[in-house]
């Protein structure tokens, strides 16, 4: 099973609770309060890993929601903070904030990671809220609840080149002979329902990967066939490898399949079709021997065009020395990364960074049963009067009559 999209709904986990707490020892009158505070809730952490291929492992569970954090308790002790919930993801998937339509990372590399959904800050307890005027508070804070979101990944695989090509037009098979990739291949049209990547080796020092998507047909870009479904996983190529039949069985021109593709190209992106190109004439074994000069010349020489057969080998060695080249001339052309891009890149994952992140506090306007600072120093302990009482997320732990606080 093979998924390049995923929808996925994902909550940081709920803060701990503080506690109401009087310090109780033998000859230590009027102790004190040492209400512990509560634990932060867990992170929700999308992390790009090795040894994924595609999202579908997430297909199964949309729902992933972190630990929440550890109750505090007498003699100030603290609850436990929740560990992080890690979601794995194989390297290319894009993560987008699905109600907001934002890109939040773009996991391109191995151990690139984000935090899609913090946890709550754990509630204060009544230890915090003692002052010269209120010696013994009975009131402490709830935990905030979890960051939540729904978020869109949509993945787009890391190869240097792309295949391009009508239904048919070869592309499996070439990558098949110049890969250990094997893919589905077969006479009728759309073998390939989903992306196949390839290791290309030449030699020790020369390699390259290479991607075959769906075929593309005419009206791709109105949902016709597969559509524009899977040329995104063509945009991060640094090469474009165009695949046209050399004879048809339909007897269509090879010229006009050419130019179809192009506009479907142009159609879903005009930055994709000025990618850089080599244009492929396949199955030559199969035509007339002066097919690939009249298909030079109909494209004019500002296109590279080379003939090949997959099943013969034909012309594999000089189109492979090619990409190779100019796969060399577009990382050339690409600017060095100074230390301004490289501090900006994403930092790699390491648990010890997880505690320095901040907890979730809430939306930045305070709700209204959120304390208000005026509160802290009244001398009587704050008894919620409504559910909609402005101290709603406090909690009072009343003290029986007679029973002194100690």
């Amino acid at each position: 099973m093979f998924s390049d999209r995923a929808i996925l709904y994902v909550k940081g986990g709920d803060g701990g609770q503080g506690v109401v707490s009087f310090r109780k020892e033998k000859y230590v009158p009027r102790g004190g309060p040492d209400g512990g505070d509560g634990g932060h809730g867990g992170h929700v952490i999308i992390e790009a890993v090795e040894g994924l291929t595609n999202l579908a492992h997430l297909t199964h569970q949309r729902h992933w929601k972190a630990q929440r954090g550890g109750h505090g308790s007498g003699k100030t002790k603290h609850g436990a903070s929740a560990p992080p919930l890690i979601i794995p993801v194989p390297p290319g998937t894009i993560v987008k904030d699905r109600d907001r339509n934002l890109v939040l990372r773009d996991l391109k590399r191995v151990g690139d990671w984000v935090v899609v959904a913090r946890g709550g800050r754990g509630g204060r307890g009544n230890h915090y809220f003692k002052s010269a005027t209120n010696r013994a508070p009975r009131i402490r804070e709830l935990g905030k609840p979890g960051e939540e979101r729904w978020l869109i990944l949509e993945l787009q695989v890391i190869a240097d080149v792309g295949l391009l090509g009508l239904p048919n037009a070869g592309k499996s098979t070439l990558l098949s002979r110049v890969s250990r990739a094997r893919p589905e291949i077969a006479d009728y049209p759309f073998t390939t329902k989903y992306p196949n990547l390839g290791l290309v080796r030449l030699d020790h020092e020369r390699a390259f990967v290479m991607a075959d998507i769906p075929g593309l047909i005419e009206g791709a870009h109105a949902g016709h066939g597969l559509g524009h479904e899977f040329l995104r996983h063509v945009e991060r190529t640094k090469l474009l490898v165009h695949l046209v039949e050399a004879a048809p069985l339909d007897g269509t021109d090879p010229v006009a399949n050419y130019h179809l593709i192009r506009d479907e190209v142009a159609r879903y992106s005009a930055r994709l079709a000025e990618r850089p190109e080599l244009v492929v004439l396949t199955k030559l074994d199969a035509a007339p021997s002066d097919v690939l000069e009249r298909f030079r010349a109909a494209l004019g020489p500002d296109r590279e065009v080379f003939g090949v057969s997959s099943v013969t080998g034909q012309g594999l060695p000089p189109l492979l020395n090619r990409i190779v080249e100019r796969l060399n001339e577009v990382a050339a052309d690409q600017d060095e990364p100074t230390a301004e891009t490289e501090a900006a890149l994403p930092v790699r994952f390491d648990p010890a960074r997880i505690a320095d992140l901040p907890p979730y506090d809430g939306p930045s306007q305070p709700p209204l049963n959120t304390m208000e600072p005026a509160s802290l120093d009244q001398e009587e302990p704050i008894v919620p009067e409504s559910p909609a009482s402005p101290h709603a997320d406090l909690a009072t732990e009343p003290t029986a009559a007679g029973d002194p606080a100690r």
